[in-house]
């Protein structure tokens, strides 16, 4: 094979993907896709390629024997459905995190890849970001000694226009956002420190979305949409404050690693900016990261004496692509993997792990913080 077939099950906001396959000259091209909205579908024939098949119906999609992979992108709760069907069909699978919305979805998906003759890529796009291959970098040349704890806070400022007038604010689509969006930070803890989480506990509630709105009120139709401060002029726009929306806005979380490595994740959707904040203590200095001037600090102890400290700055360096440039790096790995069998920085088991992490912290939170072990 010489020129990677890709289809494409839900062309939802990530199909933003498909221009970093679709490239006719290329090894990879777009030539198929799949969505419940025709109209959707329409639009990404037009952007992506005019000749796309496109077809309502996605198990039309994996029939076709002139595609050879897929890559799934549509809601949480229907990644296992889709992969898992997509696998059976003899197609190599990419597929957004996360992998599934409980463990057992995870497992049953990794069954299937072990049953079969194709690849499962999972879309851990931030380890494909230069920072976070920077502080990996730092950490494996030894300079701040070894890692013992990591922080992680998550100010999620677009939270309510990305999460909460969706089926995202609903557990029985996502579990809880701490897999949805979460499953990105526990992985990227997982990397940086060679080892996974073997408890977690936390805390967490809804603490500012959700209310006693109609659960079919939209903004366009709401008479306070005028003054309502999570008023949305996008198609996402079920009101932010509906009866059914469970899923907590507000959430901390500790977990301790195989490795002994002590960390925490924290994350808030109603903050007024976006940005992550890592900071990493290691046995002679710490990491911390500023994401919003591209920087990566590094402090470590001249002498071992807390007084003398020296400074190094990391500029990050910016590239094309969305997602910080991760997202042409990963749709790049994703061929590679299925034309040239190399292996990319992410793996299925990885996936399953950050599901099982933010499965378990769901369940600690809404059980009063009881201390959880990860199966």
């Amino acid at each position: 094979m010489k020129q990677l077939r890709i289809g494409v099950i839900g062309v939802g906001s990530r199909s933003i993907l498909a221009k970093y396959w679709h490239k006719p000259d290329g090894n990879s091209i777009v030539n198929a896709a799949a969505d419940i909205s025709m109209h959707s579908l329409e639009r990404f024939k037009e952007e992506i390629n005019e000749s796309a098949f496109i077809t309502t119906d996605y198990k039309e999609l994996l029939a076709r024997r002139d595609v050879d992979a897929v890559a799934v992108l549509t809601p949480d709760h229907l990644h296992e459905e889709h992969t898992i069907a997509a696998l059976k069909a003899g197609k190599h699978v990419y597929c957004e995190k996360p992998l599934a919305i409980t463990p057992e979805g995870c497992d049953r998906i990794i069954e299937q890849v072990n049953h079969s003759k194709t690849h499962l890529m999972i879309g851990f796009n931030m380890r494909y970001m230069p920072m976070y291959q920077t502080i990996k970098e730092i950490i494996k040349s030894g300079l701040i000694g070894d890692v013992k704890a990591v922080w992680v806070r998550h100010f999620v400022g677009f939270g309510g226009m990305f999460y909460f007038h969706d089926w995202h604010g609903k557990s029985e689509k996502t579990t809880s956002l701490l897999l949805q969006k979460a499953s990105h930070d526990i992985d990227v803890i997982h990397w940086l420190t060679d080892s996974y989480a073997t408890k977690v506990s936390g805390f967490g509630g809804l603490d500012y979305y959700g209310g006693d709105k109609p659960d079919d009120l939209t903004c366009p139709d709401c008479k306070l949409k005028a003054t309502c401060p999570e008023a949305s002029s996008t198609r996402l726009n079920q009101c932010a404050f509906r009866r059914e929306i469970d899923v907590e806005d507000n959430s901390m979380i500790i977990m301790e690693l195989e490795n002994g490595v002590k960390a925490s994740y924290m994350q808030c959707h109603f903050t007024p900016d976006y940005s992550r904040n890592y900071t990493l203590i290691g046995t002679k200095g710490r990491i911390e990261t500023d994401d919003i001037n591209d920087k990566v600090y590094v402090k470590t102890r001249k002498s071992g004496s807390w007084q003398e400290m020296s400074n190094i700055t990391y500029d990050i360096k910016k590239l094309p692509g969305t997602h910080s440039g991760a997202d042409p790096r990963i749709c790049t790995d994703f061929v590679s993997l299925v034309l040239e069998n190399k292996q990319p920085l992410t793996s299925p088991f990885a996936a399953r792990m950050s599901v099982a992490v933010g499965y378990a912290a769901t369940q600690s939170i809404r059980s009063g913080g009881e201390v959880i072990a990860i199966k």
